[in-house]
């Protein structure tokens, strides 16, 4: 896409951000997004969620994390319009030349077992199925 545009996320935008989620991401299985979650994401790290833009509207994002030892991909997600142009891949490049400006070494990318379609542009970008760790999780709230 010629007119694509990739930058972070302002705060006015989060709004819309939480919007697009809605529509264009996978939610099953996980907690619902909230205003202060994001708004607190951007205000610790203003550079870690980056959008693509095309047409002045929100056609992608990911958040490209990065705690100061690892870096962490979540929440790549394509409006359905847009998808298999190129912006997920984008989007996965954009977050990898983060990191390596951040001194990143490894990165890895939070996907649900059942997405089946995220599977493919994780695997077509390098990224494999790590077998013999397994996350565990508590929910705080």
């Amino acid at each position: 896409m010629e007119d694509l545009i990739l930058r972070v996320a302002k705060r006015s935008e989060l709004d819309s951000v939480l919007a697009f989620w809605r529509g264009a991401a996978e939610n099953d299985s996980r907690p619902a997004d909230t205003s202060d979650a994001v708004d607190a994401l951007v205000a610790r790290d203003p550079e870690a969620l980056i959008l693509a833009i095309t047409d002045g509207k929100i056609a992608g994002t990911i958040i490209a994390g990065w705690d100061g030892w690892r870096c962490h991909l979540y929440r790549l997600a394509v409006a359905p319009e847009h998808r298999r142009q190129g912006i997920g891949a984008r989007l996965i490049e954009a977050a990898e030349e983060r990191f390596r400006g951040l001194g990143g070494t490894r990165v890895d990318a939070m996907v649900l077992d059942g997405n089946e379609r995220a599977h493919r542009i994780w695997a077509a970008h390098g990224y494999r199925r790590q077998d013999e760790w397994s996350r565990w999780v508590k929910p705080l709230r």
